[in-house]
């Protein structure tokens, strides 16, 4: 009986109806009136989606189980391994930063514009690190591992990614003055649009969105990201305003006539939860230990992936520029 009940409480949990089934129990609707209260509604439309998705897939008989298997399994790996661990990070930081602060900011409309700002900053940075730090990238690949675009695919992370990247904005957030309640309105919008633009072409076959898609990382972009064509290769590094892909020289817009391929470059099992899991991991390791002397040890650790010590690199970056390159030299015949 235990198990059904942890089971439901699990189900209840993923699918974000905690908060409107208490409120229905009490027959108490007053906190609508508060962001608590407005949240709870929201909380249950990205896993309302998923479901959308699905059976949308399934009718026209499209639905493959291979394309939601491993995001599902480290889903279910995740709830057991990093439940806590993210929100003790959050908190770590806040108390060991908040007195280094530069500026104070109050809730205010033109505070949270700077605090957003300062947000997909921090994003970046994190986001920029775990593509170009290979240790960084051995936690980040689970998320990239999976060959479709879907909403599960939201789900699917390294149990250590989430701290790491939560250590990071959280610390840059809160020395540039971003006061916690702020940074947690913040949290929750991007994590509702982080969710959102991982959307699968079974429901937004187009994911432009029209005008908006000059002034937000849309889900166009976001596919982009998840796709290793090498003219898409380590690109659209924020999650809603584009603002510092633009000034870093990152942004890519997704090309009519370059069909995207998702997942990563390496050859993989991608149906394996360990392949995905602990793939990159394993190479890390092995190229760690056939690497000669110390020094070039550690630079596989902190290089990008495709990095070398013989200086044949297969970086994203190599990769990237030699294909415009050629690309710039077709046209130009």
């Amino acid at each position: 009986m235990k198990v059904f009940e942890i089971l439901y409480q699990e189900l209840i949990g993923f699918l974000g109806l905690g908060g409107i089934i208490e409120m229905v129990k009490k027959g108490d609707y007053s906190s609508l009136s508060t962001f608590d209260g407005i949240a709870n509604f929201i909380y249950p439309l990205i896993p309302l989606l998923l479901i959308i998705e699905i059976i949308r897939a399934v009718v026209y008989k499209r639905f493959r189980i291979e394309d939601y298997k491993v995001p599902f399994l480290v889903f279910v790996l995740n709830r057991f391994l990093s439940r806590f661990i993210s929100i003790a990070a959050v908190g770590f930081c806040i108390g060991l930063f908040g007195k280094w602060a530069i500026v104070k900011t109050s809730f205010t409309w033109y505070w949270l514009l700077y605090g957003y700002i300062v947000w997909e900053f921090a994003h970046f940075i994190y986001h920029f690190l775990a593509h170009k730090v290979r240790l960084l990238w051995c936690l980040h690949s689970t998320h990239h591992a999976p060959q479709q675009m879907n909403l599960f695919v939201n789900f699917a992370h390294f149990f250590l990614e989430a701290p790491y990247a939560d250590v990071i904005r959280t610390s840059i957030c809160i020395i540039m003055g971003v006061n916690p309640p702020m940074l947690f309105l913040i949290m929750f919008i991007d994590g509702f649009w982080g969710s959102f633009i991982h959307i699968g072409e079974n429901i937004m076959k187009d994911a432009r969105l029209g005008i908006f898609n000059k002034i937000l990382l849309t889900p166009s972009h976001h596919r982009v990201h998840h796709a290793r064509n090498p003219l898409y290769m380590d690109t659209n590094f924020c999650n809603l305003l584009n603002i510092w892909d633009k000034v870093f020289k990152t942004y890519q817009q997704e090309q009519r006539d370059v069909k995207i391929e998702y997942g990563i470059t390496r050859e993989m099992n991608p149906n394996s939860l360990w392949d995905a899991y602990f793939g990159e991991i394993i190479c890390l390791w092995k190229d760690v230990v056939k690497a000669p002397g110390i020094k070039n040890k550690l630079l596989y650790i902190i290089m990008p992936p495709g990095w070398s010590h013989t200086g044949t690199h297969k970086t994203a970056r190599v990769t990237r520029d030699a294909y415009i390159h050629e690309q710039q030299n077709h046209n130009s015949l």
